[in-house]
C-alpha cells in the first residue's frame, strides 16, 4: 500500500533519477544550492515491517526548518526549499557581484486513506528524515444484524 508517485504517476525508486537542468548561464547553482551531494538528493529507503514502514530519505545539507511535511488524500508529500544570497563587495565596500539561487523540490508518497498526521512520526537527524508510517486497514463494516420487531 505505500507508493512512490510523482507528478501523479506511481513510479518505483530504481527507475527514478533526478536530474537538474542545466543552464549555461547559471553556471554551478545546483551545486550551491543542494552542495557536493547533489546526486544523492532525496533518495529514499522504505522498509516494510510487519505493523508498519519505515522510509529514510535522504536531505543532506538541510536543516529542519526548511522540511515540510503534508498528507492530503492518503498521499504524504515531502518538500524541501532553499534559498542562497551571495554577495561581493570591493574594498571600498560597493557591490561588485550578488547572486541569488533558489531551488525546491519534493517526493509523494501514497500511505493510505485512513493514516491521519497523528499517525505519522518523523525524526530528522544527521541529514536523513526518518519517517515511521503504520499499516493501517479501512475500519471494518459491522456485520449485517437482524433488527426485532416487537408488538
Amino acid at each position: 500500500m505505500f507508493y512512490p508517485s510523482l507528478f501523479n504517476d506511481n513510479l518505483f525508486d530504481d527507475f527514478m533519477t533526478i536530474d537538474f537542468p542545466r543552464i549555461p548561464s547559471m553556471g554551478n547553482a545546483e551545486r550551491k544550492l543542494y552542495g557536493k551531494q547533489q546526486a544523492a538528493i532525496m533518495k529514499t529507503d522504505v522498509r516494510e515491517l510487519e505493523d508498519h514502514y519505515e522510509v529514510d530519505i535522504d536531505l543532506p545539507g538541510f536543516k529542519k526548518d526548511e522540511i515540510k511535511l503534508e498528507l492530503e488524500k492518503g498521499n504524504l508529500t515531502v518538500s524541501t526549499a532553499r534559498n542562497v544570497n551571495e554577495e561581493e563587495k570591493n574594498e571600498e565596500g560597493k557591490v561588485i557581484r550578488q547572486e541569488r539561487y533558489m531551488g525546491a523540490m519534493q517526493r509523494s508518497f501514497y500511505v493510505g486513506d485512513f493514516i491521519t498526521e497523528e499517525d505519522i512520526k518523523a525524526k530528522f537527524e544527521d541529514g536523513v528524515l526518518k519517517l515511521n508510517v503504520p499499516k493501517k486497514e479501512a475500519p471494518k463494516i459491522p456485520e449485517k444484524k437482524s433488527i426485532m420487531i416487537e408488538g
